[in-house]
């Protein structure tokens, strides 16, 4: 009796640890009520909503699944579909690739280092808008920047934003620019984290620079670059600011990524039901493809 006695008061909480808990509730209630208030609840009322048919104006309509089957019937979705896959197939490797090459670039005792880490995170932390803004002055076929290079090299002006050949590929660019900083910083993290006796080993034993990056550091850096690599998908199968702001989808359609046409569907047709049914197709793709990659990371990524 005793004994049970001990263990019953032993489990109660003293009034130091309930005015803890009382303030980690106080502190963190903010949070709480924020996400449940803007992500959760508005995450689960678009899955109700996508078994709806709406316009924000008439009554809504319960339609189940149609407007799931509506999507395999739309030839618009499939093709902004494709310019979603476009679009992450150019950014994510030529992404990944130059970030790496910058970090190993920066890794190095260079002078003004630092300014050029912060010169190349600045993009990051500014706004898609006004970043979207700058570059499509650059492109402009009239006096872009980029175009009066071409002029003075002989070359004659091209439609960066205006023509469906170059249309994609010049939003590619622009997201690669801005997003480089990012990746750049965690593989500086992830280079800084291989112990340095490694490479000192391999000096010794007569590796050049180049069998060292093949043998010690891309293997050490898998995990890093994994994670980079699913950051990546994910953000650019997400891709809206620089569409909306540079080409508006256009020219023909060219540049309409999933999200793109998600917003023209719901705050342009107003097809709120038929909006919500896309948004969870993309993050069922999403899923998909994050679930694939977890999945094969065991044959080359290299956990220590």
């Amino acid at each position: 009796m005793t004994t049970s006695t001990s263990i019953t008061h032993s489990r109660r909480f003293s009034p130091r640890q309930r005015r803890e808990w009382a303030w980690a509730a106080f502190f963190i209630a903010p949070s709480l009520i924020g996400f449940a208030a803007f992500v959760l609840f508005p995450v689960i009322s678009s899955l109700g909503l996508s078994t709806l048919r709406w316009n924000l104006i008439s009554p809504p309509n319960f339609v189940g699944i149609q407007n799931y089957a509506q999507i395999l019937h739309d030839p618009f979705f499939w093709r902004v579909t494709g310019n979603t896959a476009y679009y992450t197939a150019g950014t994510v490797p030529l992404g990944v690739a130059l970030s790496l090459a910058l970090a190993l670039a920066l890794k190095r005792h260079l002078p003004g280092r630092i300014f050029l880490r912060t010169a190349y995170f600045m993009p990051v932390v500014s706004s898609t808008v006004a970043v979207a803004l700058v570059w499509r002055w650059i492109y402009n076929t009239d006096f872009g920047l980029l175009n009066v290079v071409l002029h003075w090299l002989g070359i004659p002006p091209v439609g960066w934003l205006t023509t469906t050949t170059w249309a994609m590929p010049a939003v590619i660019l622009m997201s690669v620019w801005k997003n480089l900083g990012y990746s750049m910083v965690i593989f500086l993290a992830g280079l800084q984290a291989i112990p340095r006796t490694y490479y000192d080993a391999a000096s010794v034993d007569g590796a050049s620079g180049w069998q060292q990056f093949w043998r010690i550091t891309l293997p050490l850096l898998s995990p890093t670059t994994f994670f980079v690599a699913v950051m990546s998908v994910i953000s650019s199968f997400q891709v809206f600011g620089q569409i909306y702001m540079m080409t508006g989808g256009g020219p023909a359609y060219a540049t309409a990524t999933i999200v793109f046409h998600i917003y023209q569907q719901a705050f342009e047709s107003f097809r709120m039901g038929y909006a919500s049914a896309m948004a969870w197709v993309l993050f069922a793709v999403i899923f998909i493809f994050t679930l694939l990659q977890m999945r094969y990371q065991r044959k080359w990524v290299y956990y220590d």
